[in-house]
């Protein structure tokens, strides 16, 4: 019986401007490697922004360091008009169209497209400056990578949507509300995976019409090991469980806007990891008990999976640097409830100035260094938490 080839998958989870955590915890990873390793991870999946970190991965597969470093170059000095217009004309042109748009839907009258709250062309237009897409494919045939996925959920079908590149061994999938198709990635993928809903314009990609990839991301643990990971590293947007919660208070104003869509987005982002990750658990506690020709009728096999997620809430960080958004962003967002404190979920998701971005990767960063001896003992497959998941 053949023994199965070890992979390393990297999971980047969405969270809009949260994804420069990211960043800080790769940038450690890095330092802990030799200066010109290739990427350790074969398998990289993304989702939302944090499909942007991982084609930049994908691309600079040949020298991990460098590539890291040219993320972390691009993150400490982002300004929120990169990601979407602030300019006046920009902001209330939008606005007004989504208000029209709103207001005409209603009536049952569908002449407006495209309409969001925010016009993400800069973003558009920064990677296409920055990701060279075609050099995916060469470091798959340099077998540097084994396989990268970005993630987008169909508006038209519902389903959630891996789209992959990777080596031709790999078998498309189709399950309950989620399917894996092979493809060569692009700039619309990127695009398609990081509309925020509402926020953002869907992004069209063959015949359907695509919004962010956390909306309806099942098991977004699954399709790392379907591209053939066998370890995989996830590296969250939200706090450890560990963190202490803020306790449950009573409301005497009833909650604004952004205070709602900040518990929409965190919704999105993150309940469908943390259910993953609990299925991971409880399915790995079956499979220790289980006789090995029990598991093997079963389809389940015992996969190592590493948590990395910040050591501190986020959404207080984004409080600190609110100011540092560009003022029409803050006069819309004062508008919605969201300045200055009852929105800072939903601050956090979007402030993506330069200052704010380096107080995140320098908490990845931190928080990488602090566990070091765990994560160099699961990179080399000598971690001690074994996980299960079905295949």
């Amino acid at each position: 019986m053949a023994v199965e080839e070890e992979r390393i998958g990297l999971i980047l989870t969405g969270g809009g401007a949260r994804a420069a955590y990211q960043v800080g915890v790769l940038k450690a990873i890095a330092e802990f490697l030799p200066p010109r390793a290739h990427n350790p991870f074969a398998v990289v999946c993304g989702t939302s922004a944090g499909a942007l970190n991982a084609a930049t991965i994908a691309v600079n597969a040949r020298n991990f360091r460098k590539g890291i470093r040219y993320l972390n170059n691009i993150w400490k000095n982002f300004h929120t008009d990169q990601i979407y217009r602030t300019d006046v004309l920009g902001v209330l042109n939008n606005t007004v169209l989504w208000i029209a748009g709103l207001i005409l839907s209603a009536l049952g009258i569908n002449k407006l497209k495209q309409v969001s709250l925010l016009d993400n062309a800069p973003l558009a237009k920064l990677l296409e400056d920055v990701m060279p897409c075609e050099k995916i494919q060469e470091n798959i045939d340099a077998g540097l990578l084994h396989a990268l996925s970005i993630s987008a959920t169909g508006y038209g079908s519902g389903q959630s949507v891996a789209f992959y590149q990777g080596v031709p061994q790999i078998v498309p999938w189709r399950r309950a509300r989620r399917i894996g198709i092979p493809t060569q990635i692009e700039i619309k993928h990127l695009l398609a995976s990081s509309a925020l809903p509402f926020l953002f314009p869907a992004a069209r990609v063959n015949r359907e019409y695509f919004g962010d990839g956390s909306m309806r991301q099942i098991s977004p643990i699954g399709s790392a090991l379907r591209l053939g990971a066998t370890r995989v590293l996830v590296i969250g947007v939200t706090a450890a469980a560990a963190v202490e919660q803020p306790k449950r208070a009573e409301l005497n104003e009833y909650p604004t806007l952004a205070h709602i869509a900040g518990h929409a987005l965190n919704s999105i982002f993150l309940d469908n990891m943390e259910v993953d990750m609990e299925r991971v658990n409880k399915i790995n506690g079956l499979v220790a008990i289980m006789p090995k020709e029990a598991r093997e009728r079963a389809g389940l096999k015992q996969v190592n999976l590493l948590v990395v997620s910040p050591s501190q809430p986020i959404e207080k960080i984004a409080e600190q640097y609110a100011a540092e958004m560009p003022w029409t962003i803050r006069l819309l967002l004062r508008m919605v409830g969201a300045m200055p404190h009852s929105g800072a979920t939903l601050l956090s998701y979007l402030l993506s100035e330069g200052k704010y971005c380096r107080a995140l990767i320098d908490l990845g960063y931190q928080d990488a260094v602090g566990r070091r001896d765990e994560i160099m003992r699961f990179l080399e497959g000598r971690t001690d938490s074994d996980n299960g998941m079905p295949q």
